[in-house]
């Protein structure tokens, strides 16, 4: 089990944010944001978005820090990843 962190890449709200995932469960997932004061606003069904300035802590903290591609490919096989289809639909009233 392992909790992933991407390189911070996207920007928005005057930063760049990362992705937080787990190859393993959710459950793992929020325990680690939980522990690491990430508020649970920053979840988005399969993933936190994180400010650039917490990666450090975040992979201090024990995060792999692994690139886009490989955290894309390590959520997919773990079954946790939500398609743009299932996003789209959860996010529709």
């Amino acid at each position: 089990m392992a909790i992933l962190i991407d390189d911070a890449r996207w920007p928005a709200h005057g930063t760049l944010w990362a992705h937080l995932v787990s190859d393993e469960n959710l459950a793992e997932l929020h325990a680690f944001a939980d522990a690491q004061g990430i508020p649970r606003r920053g979840f988005d069904l399969d993933h936190y978005d994180v400010p650039a300035d917490a990666l450090p802590r975040l992979i201090a903290a024990g995060a792999e820090h692994v690139s886009g591609h490989e955290l894309v490919r390590r959520l997919i096989a773990s079954g946790l990843r939500v398609t743009a289809r299932q996003r789209r639909a959860a996010t529709t009233p």
